[in-house]
């Protein structure tokens, strides 16, 4: 049976084995954060219909294909979410399809990302979600929108595992590399770049290789204290922070046994 991996997983797993091992191998429940998605939730649902259903007939876009695609998205916000984001997808139609000579459809929108990797006789499937991939001279690019009121880049070591496991899935999916991989913050209008090497996929392959021998050997699930630690959902359990850490829940999920094999 293969075992799925995303790039939240890998980063978790990256920066505390402990961690991983009470989220995602115990299931044990963090703290919740609650917050309202629905202007984001609008904005990405819009932005997929503008690339998706235009018909291509023309180099860009009138305005008014913007407004009707967001017409058709936000049936469920108040009148400030629909006034604030129609401001912010009329900023957008500026700063990134007028700019442009031409708008070029993507290679596809609201895209899943699946490949797979076999490291030390298990089968791992890599999965994920991107908001559109666009086709370039020498490869592609993966486009991310980000709703945030902020410019704020996820740190570069978690970036760099994000990268590596698009680039193994989407070579495997498409037959082209990824060559760059794009965060576009649809309230500033700031878009940030990140090159792509093959680099990328060795630092991924090496973090599964890691992980793999945790799962296949069951060696200790160690913790990595750090900073991290003071926001840790898990630190009442860890040993790292309490000689007599809290026990682990009863609703936590039996610790198995079972390796996972390669599928012959």
């Amino acid at each position: 049976m293969p075992y799925t991996l995303s790039a939240a997983k890998l980063q978790t797993y990256y920066h505390c084995p402990q961690a991983y091992y009470f989220r995602y191998e115990r299931r044990i429940q963090g703290a919740a954060f609650f917050g309202s998605a629905a202007l984001g939730t609008s904005l990405h649902q819009a932005l997929a219909q503008i690339y998706q259903d235009w018909h291509y007939q023309d180099a860009i876009p009138r305005y008014e294909w913007i407004e009707y695609c967001w017409s058709r998205q936000n049936k469920d916000l108040t009148a400030n979410q629909m006034a604030e984001g129609r401001s912010i997808l009329k900023r957008y139609y500026t700063d990134f399809i007028v700019s442009q000579s031409v708008m070029r459809r993507p290679v596809a929108v609201e895209g899943r990302i699946q490949g797979t990797l076999q490291v030390q006789n298990l089968e791992f499937t890599l999965s994920g979600r991107y908001d559109r991939l666009d086709l370039l001279e020498d490869g592609l690019e993966l486009i991310d929108y980000k709703s945030t009121k902020e410019v704020d880049p996820p740190q570069p070591d978690e970036m760099d595992l994000q990268i590596g496991l698009y680039y193994l899935a989407l070579e495997q999916r498409y037959q082209y590399s990824l060559k760059r991989l794009s965060l576009v913050y649809l309230r500033t209008g700031d878009k940030v770049s990140f090159e792509v090497t093959p680099s990328h996929r060795q630092q991924v392959e090496s973090v599964i290789s890691e992980l793999a021998l945790q799962l296949r050997h069951d060696r200790k699930w160690l913790p990595f204290p750090g900073e991290q630690c003071d926001r840790c959902a898990y630190a009442r359990y860890c040993p790292a922070i309490s000689s007599e850490p809290d026990p682990l829940p009863e609703d936590a999920k039996p610790e198995s046994g079972l390796q996972l094999v390669l599928s012959l």
